[in-house]
């Protein structure tokens, strides 16, 4: 959610913001602005709507500099209108763009509004350029104006901020969102994450919690929140323009529904080798505080609570831990009871999930005997600041419903599972039979991708319906209701899932012949129970479509439902395999109802916001 890019060049710097805009669109936004100082004076530009609302207005009314700074926003304080799209200004002099929420906004506002300053928002970024503004009036540097300004704001931001004094001049600060620093040749960059910048340098400094970064066309320098210098390394990004632009598909999504096979694939080499795991891929000495595990607690939200609950079956079925999953907005508000030898793991693809983070903060002071973090983003926060990390291989993923970070989760988390399972003392062959079949996941993702024409056809019976029902059993269920996300997410169709041993306490009475039930039905010991679930369903007149198992004996009748039948490979990855061809059925729902697949309304990519 919300997007920063800033630049500082010999050039214009217009078409590099627009193109860091554009590279940020997957994060969500209801509006977009950019600010340039022009001749001396601050030009600012602000649309309702996508960047190609605000690139509309720049062809009627072009600007041109070579210091400016841009955003995407997601709102949080004021609706989205023109007045509170960003950047806020202060005085014509000060220009600033934030990501995050200030809680004390009001006493600030308040503060401010007393030595005369006047609000033209409802937003609480406008106290950020108006605090900054008072510091400078009173003889501050910019530097030395945001970290006087951000030292009295409570909550989480990242911000970038220009002033007319300094032309040539951005800085940058973070709490609690990301920001990195881009290093180009006579040119400095600042953006919400590498996708923003990696068109202009490939060359990147991470800041860190609490920094401070001031950028110029030939300099940067980076600050500790006291304003005191501190060193941070130069990263070389792997990433490269071509990794996110759509290619031949026609959204983001369906080319990361495809990638799949490659991004497990990826994920799990050099990790796995002759029916082993191989030893310390979590870190370095991990097998010994691993060896200590008697329970874990994972902590996620959204699609990666979903990963979260598949790893509890995985967890406690094949290594014999116990093993706890919660929301991470939950969990951090209340009091749990940690046991001895519990290992906090947190599951985030963006590594900047504000709640996740909160959750992981807190539980330093609860007792854990360490912390585990699965990531799609090596230089994230909660990679920094977790004992033990394992990434996913994933690579960027654009659209706002999760697919590809989902199953790599999954296959990183299967990991974890053999070798806690190893650690505990299941014998080698066990072990090893569960390697080899993990290896063979990206194949059978593959294979499973060549049911998208028939899912298609099914997905035109959905796009008249209102409300959809998903049901799985056993570590199915978790599946289910990652189905049921994706449906309701792009397609706006009102979807449940449940396990569906709970039908006939509750779920049963919403079915009807308008209410379509999806159902995954591996071939399993709990298939005569799912298969007896599925006849209730028909009773009532509900139309059924199973994804089932390939040797399953289930079939449709009466000419209505379907069963689509999929080769999963085997129990284990059964979970993984299955999740597929929900998240074509929900692509192609969408696709015909004509939403915006990849950036859904009301929804943004990196929730990095409480």
């Amino acid at each position: 959610m919300c997007g920063i890019v800033a630049a500082t060049a010999r050039r214009d710097v217009v078409p590099a913001l627009f193109a860091g805009l554009k590279a940020l669109e997957y994060r969500g936004y209801d509006s977009a602005g950019i600010s340039v100082f022009e001749d001396g004076a601050l030009a600012r530009l602000r649309a309702v709507g996508k960047v190609r609302e605000l690139e509309s207005l720049y062809t009627q009314a072009p600007v041109a500099g070579v210091t400016g700074i841009a955003h995407t926003r997601w709102a949080t304080h004021g609706v989205p209108n023109t007045a509170n799209a960003h950047p806020h200004v202060s005085s014509e002099r000060i220009a600033v763009v934030h990501n995050g929420i200030i809680e004390n906004h009001a006493a600030l506002r308040d503060e401010l509004a007393a030595k005369g300053y006047r609000f033209t928002s409802d937003t609480d970024t406008e106290v950020i350029a108006h605090l900054i503004d008072d510091a400078i009036t009173h003889g501050a540097s910019l530097r030395d104006a945001v970290v006087a300004a951000t030292s009295r704001l409570h909550g989480a931001y990242a911000i970038a901020v220009m002033s007319r004094d300094e032309s040539g001049t951005v800085v940058g600060a973070r709490r609690g969102s990301p920001l990195v620093l881009g290093i180009g040749d006579g040119e400095n960059f600042l953006g919400s994450d590498v996708q923003a910048l990696i068109r202009q340098t490939n060359r990147f400094v991470y800041l860190e919690e609490g920094d401070i970064a001031q950028i110029d066309r030939d300099h940067y320098a980076v600050f500790d929140a006291a304003g005191a210098p501190v060193t941070r390394a130069v990263r070389k990004s792997e990433l490269n323009a071509d990794a996110v632009e759509r290619g031949e598909y026609r959204h983001y999504m369906l080319k990361e529904i495809f990638e799949q096979p490659r991004a497990i694939a990826d994920t799990l080499e050099g990790r796995i080798a002759d029916g082993r795991v191989l030893p310390n891929i979590f870190g370095v000495d991990a097998d010994q505080l691993l060896a200590r595990v008697k329970h874990v607690q994972i902590v996620a939200c959204g699609t990666s609570y979903h990963a979260g609950l598949v790893a509890k079956y995985w967890i406690e079925g094949i290594a014999g831990v116990s093993c706890n999953v919660e929301v991470a907005s939950e969990y951090r508000y209340r009091r749990a009871v940690v046991p001895a030898g519990c290992l906090f793991l947190a599951v985030s693809q963006s590594g900047e999930t504000a709640d996740t983070l909160a959750a992981l903060r807190d539980g330093r002071d609860r007792g854990y005997l360490g912390s585990l973090a699965i990531c799609n983003v090596p230089e994230s926060s909660l990679v920094r600041e977790t004992d033990l990390t394992l990434m996913t291989r994933a690579g960027p993923e654009i659209g706002v419903a999760s697919t590809k970070a989902f199953t790599t989760q999954l296959a990183a988390l299967a990991l974890l599972a053999i070798e806690l399972a190893r650690l505990n003392g299941v014998d080698a062959k066990t072990c090893a039979a569960l390697v080899d079949e993990l290896a063979t996941l990206p194949r059978v993702i593959g294979e499973t991708l060549a049911l998208e024409p028939e899912i298609a056809r099914l997905a035109e019976r959905f796009v008249p319906k209102h409300h959809a029902l998903f049901l799985g059993r056993g570590v199915q269920y978790p599946v289910a209701l990652e189905g049921a996300l994706k449906l309701k997410e792009i397609s706006y169709i009102h979807a449940e899932a449940y396990p569906a041993g709970e039908l006939k306490h509750g779920p049963l009475a919403l079915v009807d012949a308008d209410m379509p039930v999806v159902a995954v039905a591996p071939n399993n010991e709990l298939l005569e129970k799912l298969a007896s679930n599925l006849e209730e369903v028909r009773a009532r007149g509900g139309e059924l479509f199973v994804f089932a198992d390939a040797d399953t004996p289930l079939a449709p009748r009466d000419g209505r439902g379907a069963v689509v039948k999929i080769a999963c490979g085997g129990d284990f990855i059964a979970p993984a395999v299955f999740t597929v061809p929900l998240q074509i059925l929900a692509y192609h729902v969408a696709v015909l109802r004509g939403t915006d697949v990849d950036q859904p309304r009301n929804l943004a990519k990196s929730v990095t916001v409480e």
